[in-house]
């Protein structure tokens, strides 16, 4: 079935509600009492919540497949879990869920046994409670779905501000509010002495492993080591430093496959992702999420990293696929032609090559790149990332713009006359024959 905007917004509420259920019930029956396990005020845990929305959008296509809906489902949400867990880490310095004691664990923040649910919620929700929610939800007016909607989005949106302002006010006082401006004194004092003091009280209970004294300590000292580290640039695994590599791999994969495909093919084409300069976006993509995900798991042996590249590599290339289909309107490789292919949007053949390219990334190349990054000057360096963060937001800009203008062209019986001065520099700038240098192998889609 096809899902539409109100449809998942239903969905993403819904499961947020039964999932903060299920955790609930779950510590009720651990500690004998209630307590609110969800990161907001709200009865909701939007982790459930963004995991069937992940389900809705990108595996429509699998229902007909019970075995990939469930591996697909599987892996996804893993992905989100594992990605929420190291980010409310670096939050907290400390983990919130910790599976270390569970059997095939990855890093405490994911295991094969949740893993395995993940998989099992994907099926269910996709080919049973999905079809019949939706036919329900389709049933409540237009006008009053809709103010239903905006009313649960903005009372979220105010709840998560209030528990992020909380959560940071464990790092640094609410006190700092005030020097924003005279007028907001007395609601960052309203905030500090009752909401704030609140929420904390509840995240202390939620998750135990929170200590408020102990995290301000180990802030002060985690901060002292900054500032004494100040004169490496992108030391470890740091934003810059991952900036760096998006960069240089969205160059070196533009580069390979075009070499590739020239060897292959016989034909020298563009395998950029964008209208300026050689780079790729999700070749940069893959390099800096397979560092992230990967980092701390670089010393592991070569076939425990080929299998996580084999499989990362594989859910974000079909992600991105779908992605690009529904953003743009266009597939920009298409494996419908090879064996073992899923929908033509992977195929076993280039998840290997995934793999391949996990333990060349992470064995190799890597090493040899982040003490080159590293020996950058700091000051040079973070005015050569944000220059380059800036050119390449740029970019993508003016690469969907076109790309918009382009689809619009062709899908039009008749060439459409511009309507505007920028789509008269479109059409000027980016013509149908340059568009298609560019992207070779565009295809426009329904």
């Amino acid at each position: 079935m096809t899902y539409t905007l109100s449809d998942i917004t239903w969905l993403f509420f819904l499961y947020s509600f039964a999932g903060w259920c299920i955790e609930v019930c779950y510590a009720a029956i651990r500690r004998r009492r209630f307590v609110n396990r969800g990161f907001v005020n709200s009865p909701l845990c939007p982790i459930y919540g963004f995991g069937s929305t992940l389900f809705a959008v990108f595996l429509p296509e699998l229902t007909s497949r019970p075995f990939f809906l469930f591996l697909g489902g599987m892996l996804m949400a893993t992905m989100l879990e594992y990605s929420t867990g190291m980010l409310m880490e670096k939050i907290f310095r400390k983990k919130l869920w910790d599976y270390s004691h569970i059997k095939y664990n990855l890093g405490g923040y994911v295991c094969a046994r949740y893993a395995l649910l993940w998989g099992a919620l994907a099926l269910l929700t996709m080919l049973a409670a999905n079809p019949l929610l939706c036919g329900l939800f389709r049933m409540v007016p237009g006008p009053i779905a809709l103010a239903v909607q905006w009313t649960a989005s903005i009372l979220l949106l105010l709840d998560f501000v209030t528990t992020a302002m909380a959560v940071l006010d464990m790092k640094i006082t609410a006190r700092r509010l005030s020097q924003l401006s005279a007028g907001m004194r007395h609601t960052s004092r309203l905030l500090e002495n009752k909401l704030t003091v609140s929420v904390q009280k509840r995240m202390q209970k939620s998750f135990p492993s929170i200590d408020k004294d102990e995290l301000i300590a180990d802030m002060k000292a985690r901060s002292e080591k900054s500032k004494a580290e100040t004169r490496v640039f992108a030391e470890g695994c740091s934003f810059y430093k991952l900036v760096s590599l998006f960069f240089i791999g969205a160059f070196l994969g533009d580069i390979t496959e075009t070499i590739f495909c020239l060897v292959t093919m016989g034909k020298l084409m563009s395998r950029s992702s964008v209208v300026y300069g050689p780079f790729s976006i999700v070749w940069g993509l893959g390099c800096a999420l397979l560092t992230l995900f990967l980092y701390r798991y670089r010393n592991k042996s070569d076939g425990y990293i080929f299998m996580a590249g084999t499989l990362l590599g594989g859910v974000y290339e079909y992600v991105c696929s779908v992605f690009t289909e529904l953003v743009f309107g266009t597939v920009f490789w298409d494996y419908s032609g090879f064996a073992f292919n899923l929908g033509g949007r992977i195929n076993l053949l280039y998840c290997f090559f995934w793999g391949i390219a996990a333990v060349v990334w992470l064995k190799l190349i890597y090493p040899l790149l982040s003490r080159l990054i590293e020996k950058l000057p700091p000051r040079t360096g973070k005015i050569l990332c944000n220059f380059l963060i800036l050119f390449m937001i740029f970019n993508m800009i003016v690469s969907s713009l076109a790309l918009a203008r382009y689809t619009e062209r062709q899908n039009s019986p008749e060439r459409p006359e511009a309507q505007n001065p920028l789509e008269e520099l479109l059409d000027s700038r980016f013509t149908d024959e340059r568009m298609e240098r560019i992207y070779p192998n565009a295809k426009l889609v329904e």
